[in-house]
């Protein structure tokens, strides 16, 4: 069987596993995806290495790590990881099972299958058919497969790399999610390599008022003062700020699809295409209200509200966009963080990245490869604190007409086959010969 077909039977195994993650402790399924890696890297010679987070009344969470030796050990070893859990789908509202991994339309369709088992599988198969072939890497490669980073990764990467921050001794580069994915810009295929990540505020809107009978005249409504309050922060308009590596990837775009100089920095992104959701957001700060909990009953007002918001500030800029928060919501209404973290850049040059665009330049050798800012965030962000550089490099040449970012936590999310092949291609040549 060849390194494609096994690329997606591979992608199938790990679709069929439901490794739902609800966030704050609740998920299901990364284990079974634990035995299944673990069982894999032994059938492939290499010795897997778990690292299991434990909480009472929780789960257990395992992350696992297997070392594939190079011909060089005098190179720093590369780091190449994914994820095995995936947010939560609604069978509802699917057309398919989204853990059935169904193959339709020249897509495998599943929950997974862009975030990131994709990505999971190409490695997978990567590993399989060196090995089957008898060819080691140039330099040793890290595997890893992190749990819990749909929910931020406390329970995942967060907790491996302040545990066991040894498993990544000497590691100076890593590759993961979200980037290497194509794009059409006025008849040039690019592809963009996240360099970088915005940061990761989310946070609860508590107001609190007095509790009453719903017939009551009752100027204390916890859920007014709430909802006055994402009114405001809705209304917001933050400000654009181009970080070097929007810029550079902006100024890139201008020049090939020809934009005029008095094009705005949003209409710039709008050239992207489909990745305009990405790139636009990465050019300023955003804050989503998510969810909204309040009350017990329609005949009576509750004592709190409570909202949760999903902030993305621009790199470096977490404590400013706290304060501005505070300021927008007013007194009357706490600004509770849940989980903090950090944005980081790093700069579009050096050996890896030059690899990169080697790896592209084999197997679709008219394209280009340009940098971006990753308005979400990965597991990169805990590497990154190790002194690790992280890039997001999960090579996919998609059809032009293919919202490919629309994939991501979407309903019938799904992945071309043809997709997967040449991304299997690319994976080896980078994984193989950096």
């Amino acid at each position: 069987m060849s390194a494609a077909d096994r690329t997606v039977e591979i992608l199938q195994d790990l679709l069929r596993m439901d490794t739902q993650n609800w966030g704050r402790g609740k998920a299901v399924g990364e284990g079974v995806a634990a035995d299944y890696l673990q069982n894999f890297f032994e059938e492939n010679g290499l010795t897997p290495t778990t690292v299991t987070h434990r909480a009472e009344g929780e789960p257990d969470r395992p992350s696992v790590f297997a070392r594939w030796e190079g011909r060089d050990t005098r190179l720093p070893p590369l780091l190449v990881h994914g994820h095995t859990d995936v947010v939560p789908a609604v069978a509802a509202e699917w057309s398919v099972d989204p853990f059935g991994a169904e193959i339709r339309d020249g897509c495998v369709w599943g929950r997974g299958a862009v975030d990131m088992k994709d990505m999971d599988a190409m490695m997978l198969a990567t590993l399989e058919d060196a090995v089957r072939r008898g060819e080691r890497p140039r330099r040793t490669i890290m595997f890893g497969f992190f749990a819990d980073e749909e929910a931020g990764g406390e329970r995942g990467s967060q907790f491996v790399c302040r545990t066991h921050p040894d498993l990544f001794d000497g590691v100076a580069n890593a590759v993961s999610e979200v980037g290497g994915y194509s794009i059409n810009l006025a008849g040039q295929r690019a592809y963009l390599v996240q360099t970088g990540e915005k940061g990761l505020i989310w946070l609860r809107l508590v107001a609190s008022g007095t509790a009453g009978h719903g017939s009551h005249v009752n100027a204390d409504n916890a859920i007014t003062k709430l909802a006055r309050a994402l009114v405001q922060l809705g209304e917001v308009q933050w400000p654009v700020q181009l970080t070097p590596t929007t810029r550079l990837l902006l100024e890139r775009v201008r020049t090939l699809t020809h934009a005029a100089v008095s094009d705005t920095p949003h209409e710039v992104a709008a050239r992207t295409g489909f990745a305009a959701r990405f790139v636009s957001a990465s050019l300023q700060t955003t804050a989503n209200p998510t969810m909204l909990t309040s009350g017990v009953n329609h005949n009576v007002v509750p004592l709190s509200a409570t909202a949760r918001i999903d902030v993305r500030p621009l790199p470096g800029e977490n404590e400013k966009v706290l304060d501005r928060i505070r300021e927008i919501v007013g007194p009357e209404v706490r600004v509770e963080p849940d989980l903090i973290d950090i944005g980081f850049e790093n700069p579009f040059d050096g050996d890896f990245v030059a690899a990169i665009q080697r790896s592209v330049a084999v197997h679709d050798p008219e394209a280009v490869c340009l940098p971006y800012l990753l308005s979400a965030g990965t597991d990169n962000k805990a590497l990154y604190k190790l002194g690790i550089r992280g890039f997001g490099f999960v090579p996919l040449r998609v059809p032009a007409d293919f919202d490919f970012p629309g994939m991501f936590h979407g309903v019938d999310e799904r992945v071309p086959v043809e997709s997967l092949a040449f991304g299997q291609r690319v994976l080896s040549e980078l994984i193989l010969n950096y």
